[in-house]
């Protein structure tokens, strides 16, 4: 079922790819692109090719997070991929995806990066950081003993783990964690990406397992990025614990309810008995799953009780009796009945706005060059009967408004040179020179102020003057839209030219995003009123994963930002060039009559044969419009009927 959905959702996008292309195609062929249209369709299809689907396993450790992924997506491989016993086996956010440019393999990154200034997402661009082991996919014992890397621990005196930010000696339940060597453990690897080929993998899911619910509480890519940002989240509890102190707090800071979050109470097995009726045991497990329901304030059916382990040894086994006793099914069927569509109506809103932008350029170019057929087909059929005397009068006429054009082309370099210096003002707010500077500022601040009330003033005045910033860009991205707009609007009253207003741009997706970081941090420590040491440390560490948010969110903003100023001026540049071109043809062809060296019917009959191939060009243009929408809007049951 789950391969099924995948396989309807890549063929539903290789739908869309393939009706893109077609469209691509055949506008370079007929001459109707320009850099907005080529920019516009690239930045498209790169996103439908980097188009994930993530699903987040979250829980306190020993509630069978890995045995339950397990169950979901490797059984078919005969034998547990990731490692599951009791206790915590996974000891670091894990991540299961395919990139075909890796080898099959698991890379690792070093717990001893915590002590940096750079996040996990930074670490990502450096590939020698990490420690990568390859996968033996023929064998899978050999797999299964690289994949125990993720349990691996390592003992380290204190002062280090508080150096990594691993251990606050004000947490009462910390102590305990002390050895008779007065060491802690800790992880030995700070993140696992694991690249395996596997077939949902290679269609875009990407799995991510994390360590006990505390590590979301020291591990800033979990809190800021990696669990927020996920399409789906299973928050797994246990059927002998029920819901624990720990539990809640997670699900009301982390978590929540709300499309794709999903609550598992797993290890059902542990009430079945053999003393009681298996009606008696639907009983309690039912009463179980409403009192769960009703401490997460959600309704029964939105809690899947399941055994993983069951469902596992059901799978391998091919033991139906016993899969269907472990309820995985309806918990399978409510994630992937849900979170492919609602993912796929995502994108396909995207789609549809690129749809409409894109295809209103390109028939805008089509009906710019009817209507200057319509035009010259006009002119040369009242020059039918006239004398040279008046042919040569209208040559003087379209001289004089072809110098007319011209003059108007002058006026529009000045407005280049306005746009030009708006465009530099825009980057003093928004560029990443502004962005590198205001981090190293906040991490100057923290180091001078060592107490936890100094370092969150210094963190709180960052947002400030981000918001600031993303405010200023976007006054100025206004400024250079409301400029260019009066400038397409005068050159269309003045020369008759059908031109849409320039394409918008808005800096409120970004807003959005530094709010959503902001709101997770002041989660974290807006209301904490501890000074200590750790808690400061803590918090730096948070910091470094908030500024390589932002970095990445303003990088993001630079290269929207630089793509929208190289295109805003396009359509309008395309229109002036095929204007111009219009008139130096319209001017060449009167001549070549006044000159008696072109037959005027001759001439009439090639504009007529011209304005039949232009209305087809528009009816052809009209039709890959069509099939990219219907690509978009196809449901899954028809992939599956054409199929």
């Amino acid at each position: 079922m789950m391969a099924r959905d995948f396989e309807q959702y890549s063929a539903w996008r290789q739908g869309v790819v393939t009706a893109l292309k077609n469209y691509q195609s055949w506008v370079a062929a007929a001459a109707l692109g320009d850099a907005a249209t080529d920019q516009r369709i690239a930045r498209t299809l790169a996103r439908l090719a980097d188009d994930k689907l993530s699903v987040a396993f979250v829980a306190e450790f020993s509630r069978g997070k890995s045995e339950l992924i397990n169950a979901i997506f490797f059984a078919d491989y005969g034998q547990r991929i990731l490692p599951s016993a009791a206790g915590r086996t996974t000891m670091c956010p894990t991540e299961l995806m395919y990139d075909p440019s890796f080898a099959p393999s698991i890379r690792l990154l070093p717990i001893e990066t915590r002590a940096d200034n750079l996040s996990t997402s930074d670490y990502r661009e450096q590939p020698s950081a990490w420690t990568v082991l390859p996968l033996n996919l023929e064998v899978g014992a050999d797999m299964h003993e690289v994949f125990k890397q993720v349990s691996m621990t390592r003992r380290v005196p204190v002062e280090e783990a508080k150096r990594y930010g691993l251990y606050d000696e004000d947490d009462p339940d910390m102590p305990v964690t002390l050895g008779d060597d007065g060491k802690v453990e800790i992880s030995l690897w700070r993140h696992a990406i694991i690249n395996f080929p596997h077939p949902l993998l290679k269609q875009g899911l990407v799995i991510l397992d994390t360590p006990g619910l505390n590590a979301i509480g020291t591990e800033p890519e979990l809190t800021l990025n990696l669990i927020p940002n996920a399409h789906a989240v299973l928050f797994i509890l246990a059927a002998d614990t029920g819901v624990t102190k720990s539990d809640i707090e997670v699900w009301r800071n982390h978590i929540g309810a709300g499309a794709g979050r999903l609550v598992v109470l797993n290890k059902i097995d542990s009430m079945w008995d053999e003393l009681r009726s298996e009606a008696e045991v639907d009983v309690e497990i039912e009463r179980q799953q409403a009192n769960v329901a009703h401490v997460l304030a959600l309704e029964p059916r939105q809690v899947f009780p399941v055994s993983a382990q069951k469902a596992l040894v059901g799978k391998i086994t091919r033991d139906d009796a016993l899969l269907a006793r472990s309820r995985l099914q309806a918990l399978e069927a409510a994630l992937f009945d849900e979170l492919i569509p609602a993912k796929k109506d995502i994108v396909r809103r995207q789609l549809s706005a690129e749809l409409r932008a894109l295809s209103a350029a390109q028939m805008a170019l089509v009906n710019a060059r009817a209507r200057g057929i319509v035009e010259q087909l006009h002119e040369l059929k009242s020059l039918r009967g006239k004398n040279r005397t008046v042919i040569a009068h209208m040559m003087r006429r379209i001289d004089v408004e072809k110098k007319e054009f011209d003059t108007s082309l002058f006026k529009l370099q000045a407005t280049r040179a306005v746009f030009t210096r708006l465009s530099t003002e825009l980057y003093t707010s928004i560029g990443m020179d502004i962005v590198r500077d205001d981090i190293d500022l906040v991490r100057d601040q923290m180091q001078r102020s060592r107490f936890f009330t100094g370092v969150r003033e210094a963190v709180r005045n960052y947002f400030e003057r981000i918001r600031a910033n993303l405010d200023a860009s976007e006054r100025k991205t206004v400024e250079i839209s409301e400029m260019m707009g009066v400038m397409y609007r005068r050159f269309a009253s003045e020369h008759g030219l059908t031109l849409a207003l320039p394409l918008p741009f808005s800096l409120g997706p970004y807003r959005d995003e530094i709010a959503a970081i902001e709101a997770i941090y002041y989660k974290q420590f807006g209301t904490a009123t501890l000074i200590t040491t750790s808690r400061v440390v803590l918090m730096e560490k948070f910091f470094d994963t908030i500024a390589s948010r932002v970095r990445g969110c303003f990088k993001s903003a630079n290269n929207d930002a630089d793509a929208w100023l190289k295109v805003v001026m396009a359509p309008l540049e395309a229109q002036i060039r095929q204007h111009k071109d219009q008139l130096k043809h319209r001017l060449a062809s009167i001549q070549r009559i006044h000159d008696a060296t072109d037959s005027l019917e001759q001439k009439i009959e090639a504009f007529e044969s011209g304005q039949q191939q232009l209305e087809a060009q528009k009816l052809r243009l009209g039709e890959l419009a069509a099939a990219i929408g219907s690509a978009i809007d196809a449901e899954f049951e028809a992939l599956d009927a054409a199929a």
